[in-house]
C-alpha cells in the first residue's frame, strides 16, 4: 500500500532509545501489518445496491455494505481527530501518539481503523472502474450510433443529389428540347417573312425577335 495516511501510523521513531537495528525491524513488522491487513480486505467490494448519485462518497459506501463502525472510530473520525485545534499544530509523531492514546482509551484498535480505511479506498476504486466501463461503454455506443448516423447522412446526400441531378438532367432536355422548336420556328417565321415582305414596306413579321427587313423591289399596291 502506498497510502500517504498510513505513514502517521506505521512510521518508526528513530529517535527513541532502541538501536539503529530494531528501528528498521520495527518498521517492517509495522509494513507487515499493513500488508496482512489489506490482504485480508476482499479486493473487489461488492456492491449490493445502486448508486443513484456518484459524488455522494457515503451512498457509496452504503451501496458497498461499508458502515461506520459501532465504536465511531472510522478512519475519517480519526481524520478529524489528527485535524483537531488542540493537537494539529505539533509534530506528526505527537498527534499520532495521542491519537493512538485516544483509542486506546476507547478500546479500538488500530487494525480497526486501517481496515476500514483500506475497505472504503477498495470500494473507490471499484466503482471507479465501474464508472469508468459505463462511461467505455457509452463512447462505443454512440460511436457506433455516429458511424450508422454518418452511414444514413452520407446515403441521403446521395439520394438527394441524384434526385437533384435527375431534375437538372429534365431541364436540360427540355431547354434543348424548346431550343430545337424555337430554331424550327424562326426558320418558318423566315418563310412567312419572305412571302409577305414582296407586299409590304415593313414587314410585320418577326424572325428571331425582331421584323424582318423587307427585300428591294416595288412597294405594295396603293402605297
Amino acid at each position: 500500500m502506498s497510502k500517504k495516511w498510513y505513514n502517521l501510523f506505521v512510521s518508526v521513531d528513530q529517535t527513541g532509545e532502541g538501536s539503529p537495528e530494531e528501528a528498521p525491524r520495527a518498521g517492517d513488522s509495522a509494513a507487515r501489518t499493513v500488508a496482512q491487513i489489506a490482504a485480508s480486505v476482499a479486493a473487489e467490494p461488492q456492491f449490493t445496491t445502486p448508486v443513484n448519485n456518484p459524488t455522494c462518497f457515503e451512498e457509496i459506501y452504503r451501496a458497498a455494505e461499508i458502515r461506520t463502525p459501532q465504536h465511531g472510530y472510522s478512519v475519517f473520525k480519526v481524520g478529524e481527530m489528527l485535524q483537531s485545534e488542540h493537537i494539529r499544530g505539533l509534530p506528526a509523531e505527537v498527534r499520532r501518539s495521542s491519537v493512538l492514546v485516544a483509542l486506546e482509551a476507547a478500546g479500538v484498535k488500530l487494525a480497526e481503523v486501517i481496515e476500514d480505511a483500506v475497505r472504503r479506498d477498495r470500494a473507490l476504486d471499484t466503482y471507479e472502474r465501474v464508472l469508468q466501463k459505463s462511461v467505455e461503454e457509452l463512447e462505443a455506443r454512440k460511436a457506433e450510433e455516429n458511424r450508422k448516423t454518418e452511414a444514413e447522412m452520407q446515403r441521403l446526400v446521395a439520394e438527394y443529389r441524384a434526385r437533384i441531378q435527375a431534375s437538372n438532367d429534365e431541364v436540360a432536355k427540355e431547354k434543348e428540347r424548346f431550343y430545337g422548336w424555337r430554331l424550327q420556328k424562326q426558320q418558318e417565321e423566315k418563310k412567312i417573312a419572305d412571302a409577305v415582305s414582296y407586299f409590304v414596306s415593313e414587314n410585320p413579321i418577326t424572325t428571331s425577335g425582331a421584323a424582318a427587313a423587307p427585300p428591294p423591289g416595288p412597294k405594295a399596291q396603293g402605297s
